[in-house]
């Protein structure tokens, strides 16, 4: 679409808020013809139905503002957030940079969001509204900056917020906010796993909401084997691999390479799309992985479900290519998958791992 080729001369941050203006305004579905979902592609996971296994990474609808719009551009779920107890600012700007010669971006972003407040107004009205709108919705909660309750921060999100979404998400693996980190380590993740899962105990209205974690690529082995091993101890629904890396390719050619934050895009693919198999091995194809990380093509999403992904979730490739990125992956996963005669793609996870 000739509007998102524009966008991008604008500083990637203003061109993300200008999207997102546009998506509100609700006129891009006149312009745009979304992918008709093929009954290959359809799961029943957690007793939801994905159409198909595309989703929207968290990062893009921060503040749960465009929920409808993006689910109508043919993405079977997108993921709310990353949302904070309290509203932040986030880091200095400029805090969002572009490697367009390497396909990726940088952000140091910081979780810059509304607060639960403002984005639980606007979750609860269109959940009210479920049986009449397509799609699902995760809910991707961290932790304030200068919290003194991280436990308690978490806790707080999940019992106001997880009401009106479909899963919830731990992020415990951003690397722009400082000790996020260190909740990847075994006994600090089993505590925050614990506490959040005698919470929701406790609560009829978040009892049966799929809870999944968040993890960082950059993690060991023995925090792969230790996250593995916590994840499935205690019942964790599914686990997101992976989120932006700190670590920099030789490869990487971009002028703007050695920015501070997250890398995300094509360079990170590979690194990814391993760490997933590596998962699918460790925790025995007994938990959903959501495989994240350099997505561009319909190629890109077969390699991850046979790696292990049960779904799939872009953002780089969106901004890079535009909607019609969604329709394209879809038709050729569908290809792919009818060529190596599969009848559904749950039959294609972890072919390969």
């Amino acid at each position: 679409m000739m509007f998102f080729k524009i966008i991008k001369i604008f500083p990637a941050e203003l061109a993300h808020f200008l999207t997102i203006k546009i998506l509100k305004l609700g006129i891009i579905k006149f312009f745009f013809k979304p992918f008709t979902n093929n009954e290959i592609l359809k799961q029943f996971i957690w007793n939801l139905e994905f159409n198909n296994p595309l989703g929207l990474a968290a990062g893009f609808d921060k503040n749960g503002e465009v929920i409808s719009e993006i689910l109508e551009l043919g993405f079977s779920y997108t993921e709310v957030g990353t949302v904070t107890l309290k509203p932040q600012n986030g880091n200095k700007k400029p805090r969002i940079f572009r490697l367009n010669k390497d396909q990726a971006i940088i952000n140091h972003l910081g979780f810059n969001n509304h607060g639960s407040e403002k984005v639980l107004k606007r979750i609860k009205k269109r959940y009210e509204m479920k049986y009449f709108l397509h799609g699902i919705i995760g809910l991707n909660i961290g932790k304030n900056l200068n919290t003194d309750d991280i436990t308690g921060d978490y806790i707080k999100c999940i019992k106001s917020l997880g009401p009106y979404c479909d899963y919830i998400v731990i992020n415990i693996s951003s690397p722009n906010t400082p000790g996020l980190r260190e909740l990847q380590n075994r006994g600090k993740l089993e505590n925050l796993i614990i506490n959040i899962k005698n919470e929701k105990k406790l609560d009829n209205q978040i009892r049966n909401k799929p809870l999944l974690i968040k993890i960082s690529p950059d993690i060991n082995e023995e925090q792969k084997r230790d996250i593995a091993l916590t994840s499935l101890a205690q019942g964790i629904d599914g686990i997101i691999i992976g989120n932006t890396t700190s670590l920099r390719s030789d490869f990487l050619i971009d002028k703007n390479k050695n920015k501070e934050g997250g890398l995300s895009g094509k360079p990170l693919f590979q690194s990814s799309t391993n760490l997933l198999k590596e998962m699918y091995n460790l925790t025995g194809g007994k938990i959903v992985l959501i495989g994240v990380g350099g997505i561009f093509s319909g190629r890109d999403v077969y390699e991850k479900i046979k790696a292990g992904a049960s779904l799939v979730q872009m953002y780089t490739g969106l901004i890079y290519e535009g909607p019609v990125i969604i329709e394209k992956i879809n038709k050729e996963l569908v290809y792919f998958l009818k060529a190596d005669g599969y009848n559904n793609i749950s039959e294609a996870i972890g072919t390969d791992a």
